[in-house]
This record gives C-alpha cells, sequence and structure tokens, in this order.
C-alpha cells in the first residue's frame, strides 16, 4: 500500500519534470522527446474515444457534425492553440434516410428463390422512392464492357462487378484503378436508359460488409439511384451469373439531397516567433459517412494533427513559422472546406510553405508521400535517418491529400502525406467496421510522431 501511495505521489512529479525543448537540442534528441510525450500521454486515446464514441459518424450537413466541430475548437483550444478560428463554409447536406433494402431474386430447379442483400446507399445518390426499383440485372466487369453492351442496358439494373487488382502491393493503387465505377458508374450507365445501378464495395475485405462513398453526377444525364453490395454477395451473384441464371433485382433507397448547410473549418493556430506570416499547415478531415465512427477515415487524422500542436506546446517548443492545425470539413462528399481553406488564404495573401495531411488511416507509418521541387526533395531526404527508428523512413515522390491539394493548385505549396501500412485500410473504409475498437492507439500515435517530427524539421529548416 505505501508503495502504491510512493508511486501514485510521484507520478505527477516526474510528468511535471519531463525535459522541455532548448536552443541547440539536437534533430534526434527533439525526436525522442516528442515520442516520449506522445506515447506516455492518454490524451490522444481521449479525444478519438470521444469523437468516435460521444459523436459517431459526422457526415456534412448533420447534427453530428455540428458537434464535432465545438468538439474540435474546444479540444484544439485545450491542446494550446493561440487562437482557434471556424472558418465558415457550405456544404452539401444528403441524407440517407432509413428501411433501405436490396434484394435478389431466381429460379434454381423450378424453386423461386429471394436473398436479400448486403447493401449501402452511394453518397449524394437520389433515392428509388418508397416503392423502390424492380427489374432485370445485368453484370459488367467494366466500362469497356458497358459500351460493348450499351444496347442491353435500358430498363435494368447495372451491376459493376470489378474486383481489386490484389498484386497491388499499395492498397491505395487498386482503389484508385476502381474507384471510378462508384462515382462515374451511376451516369456512365443512364446515358444508355439504365434504371439503378449496384456496385461491388471498394475493398478486399473477408467480410460481407457494404462500403459506402460519393459519387459525381455527370450533368444532363438522368440521375439514378447508387448502392454498393457486400463481397460475399458480389461472390454469390458472381456464382448465379457463371451458372447462367436470369436475376431480378429489387433496390429501395430513401437518399434526398436537402439544401446546402452551414459548416466550419476549425483552425488551430500556433503563432511563429520569427515568420508569423509564413504558414505551415497540417490537418485532417472532421467529417466522416454516416454508417460507422469514423475512426480510422478520419477520426486518426484529426486526433494526430491534435496531438502534434498538445505535444509542442507540452515540450515548451515554439516554431518559428506560423502553424495552422486544420480540421477540414466536408471532405467525404464534396471537399467544400479544402476549397475554402485554400480561397481565404488566397484571399489574405498568406504565404503557405509546406502542407501535410494525414487521410490514410491510423495504422502503422512506413513513410511519407512528398510533392516538393528537386532541391527541396535533396533536402527532404537528407533527414531520411530521423526518423528510421520511428518507422517512417520510405519516402516517395508523390504526397498531398484532398484537403491540401487546391493549396498545391492554388500556390504550388509544396505538400506531403503521411504514409501508414495500407493493408487492412480498405477493410474498414467507408464501412461499419470503422469504429473505435478498430484503431491502435499506439500505431495511431507513432504517425503523430514522425507527422511532429516533419513539421518540426520544415519549421526550422525550410524547404
Amino acid at each position: 500500500m505505501k508503495k502504491f501511495f510512493l508511486v501514485f505521489l510521484i507520478s505527477p512529479v516526474l510528468s511535471y519534470c519531463q525535459p522541455m525543448y532548448q536552443q541547440g537540442v539536437s534533430d534526434s534528441a527533439f525526436f525522442k522527446m516528442i515520442s516520449d510525450n506522445v506515447l506516455k500521454s492518454k490524451a490522444a486515446d481521449k479525444n478519438l474515444f470521444e469523437l468516435t464514441k460521444d459523436i459517431g459518424g459526422r457526415l456534412a450537413g448533420s447534427p453530428q457534425m455540428l458537434l464535432a466541430e465545438k468538439w474540435g475548437e474546444g479540444v484544439l483550444k485545450k491542446a494550446g492553440a493561440d487562437k482557434v478560428i471556424l472558418q465558415e463554409c457550405k456544404v452539401p447536406h444528403w441524407v440517407r434516410g432509413t428501411g433501405d433494402m436490396a434484394s435478389v431474386t431466381y429460379q434454381i430447379n423450378g424453386k423461386i428463390m429471394t436473398d436479400k442483400l448486403s447493401m449501402v446507399a452511394i453518397g449524394n445518390s437520389v433515392g428509388t422512392g418508397p416503392s423502390g426499383i424492380t427489374a432485370p440485372l445485368i453484370k459488367v466487369n467494366s466500362f469497356e464492357e458497358l459500351e460493348q453492351r450499351k444496347d442491353e442496358v435500358k430498363g435494368k439494373i447495372v451491376f459493376y462487378n470489378c474486383p481489386f487488382q490484389d498484386e497491388f502491393i499499395q492498397t491505395f493503387m487498386a482503389y484508385g484503378m476502381n474507384v471510378r465505377y462508384r462515382t462515374q458508374g451511376a451516369s456512365r450507365a443512364a446515358k444508355y436508359g439504365a434504371l439503378a445501378v449496384i456496385v461491388r464495395s471498394m475493398t478486399n475485405s473477408t467480410d460481407n460488409n457494404a462500403h459506402t462513398g460519393t459519387l459525381a453526377y455527370t450533368e444532363g444525364l438522368p440521375k439514378i439511384p447508387a448502392a454498393c453490395i457486400g463481397l460475399w454477395d458480389v461472390a454469390k451473384l458472381d456464382s448465379l451469373f457463371a451458372k447462367g441464371i436470369s436475376i431480378q433485382a429489387k433496390l429501395v433507397t430513401h437518399a434526398m439531397m436537402l439544401p446546402d448547410a452551414t459548416g466550419h473549418n476549425v483552425i488551430g493556430i500556433l503563432t511563429g516567433t520569427e515568420f508569423p506570416n509564413e504558414v505551415i499547415t497540417v490537418g485532417g478531415h472532421l467529417d466522416s459517412w454516416d454508417v460507422n465512427e469514423g475512426a480510422q477515415d478520419d477520426g486518426a487524422g484529426v486526433v494526430q494533427t491534435i496531438e502534434i500542436l498538445r505535444a509542442f506546446k507540452a515540450l515548451g517548443y515554439q516554431p518559428k513559422h506560423t502553424i495552422q492545425f486544420v480540421l477540414f470539413a466536408n471532405e467525404e462528399n464534396g471537399s467544400r472546406g479544402a476549397e475554402k481553406y485554400a480561397s481565404e488564404a488566397l484571399r489574405e495573401n498568406e504565404k503557405h510553405l509546406f502542407a501535410l495531411e494525414s487521410d490514410a488511416g491510423g495504422f502503422t507509418p512506413r513513410g511519407f508521400g512528398f510533392t516538393v521541387s528537386q532541391q527541396a526533395w535533396d533536402k527532404i531526404n537528407s533527414w531520411k535517418h530521423l526518423f528510421e527508428p520511428y518507422g517512417a523512413d520510405h519516402f516517395s515522390r508523390y504526397g498531398g491529400g484532398e484537403d491540401i491539394e487546391p493549396l498545391g493548385d492554388k500556390y504550388g505549396t509544396p505538400l506531403s502525406s503521411l504514409s501508414p501500412d495500407s493493408q487492412r485500410y480498405f477493410d474498414l473504409h467507408h464501412a461499419a467496421g470503422d469504429v473505435f475498437e478498430n484503431v491502435n492507439m499506439r500505431e495511431l500515435k507513432l504517425g503523430a510522431i514522425n507527422m511532429a517530427g516533419l513539421i518540426y524539421l520544415v519549421d526550422k529548416y525550410g524547404l
């Protein structure tokens, strides 16, 4: 008992007496200070739990979006921001509705069979109406096949079935190849008279969860309903088509697009001591889909962003340049927050030196991608040894992200993105499994440590 109380009394003193940043400390020593601070702190755990469990899914325009913005403002202040601003932007307000359903009916050996499908409506899609749409199902494996069979499409529901290419080591490459079926598939099929589309979920998971996402309708073409289905159901449909069995599908969705809502980028500012008018940006997006808690996408990036601010303040680090810690609005189905942030920076004639984004999950960090000049690339590579002890020393020549790309487009700002291990990301991405319990906090914190190290080096040495 005495030993317990001794530890209890001493531990706050140990925390209080942690080393503080001083001019002249080596870069590797400061990396270690950041690492020790972040790994010992429970702030990231608490923040992610509150964001996911207390608030939950945070789709643009929803009440949870407003709760998340208020939460973000408070937690950035608590972390030590000199000031926090709410940057207003109009965001799309798409509502999923309740009671969505998909099923298929077919005949085997004279017996009529009906199976329900694991399905979610695709974001921004129109609904079917309460009666739903019932029509023959036609399967195509690519847009090229759709064009070849365009005369067969009218009056049917098109089923896009293009599997992820498993030979890609980086799963984002497979996603990049296939996501066009979700974003463009409805309009491409509507052009030939399709009534609706069903899309293979953007995943290589082993479960049957359907994965949502967003689509973009082509102006001038009919807007038709669109949904994604889980991979077990994809395999079931494949087996029926392989046997030459005709399939009738029924799709019922209740989605609708309401007038734009008012959202905000939540921006915590740490003012530079030498160059306050020169800005380094780091951030993740605060919104998420409504079918999950948005823990990996992008609660992880949000919490990492806040953790960098908290660690810098806790260690007494005073940046030379102003750092803006941005919790972006509406990345998932509009990217309005990103456009607003860049346009306001342009309007205010801000000088943006560098932007870093985390939006690939809170998995074990492997490195960073960079979109920078050759001169900057050479300098960055001279820092690689500092990241090696923390697992993020694989640097590649492309980096950025949806929320910081407008800075690159408008300013030519050097961009970077954290590159975590990608093997599990699309098991959870935009699906019901993206919850707090499926985040390893040590992996997430390692990402924050490496991001903080990169921001520190850019602040100290420039690009």
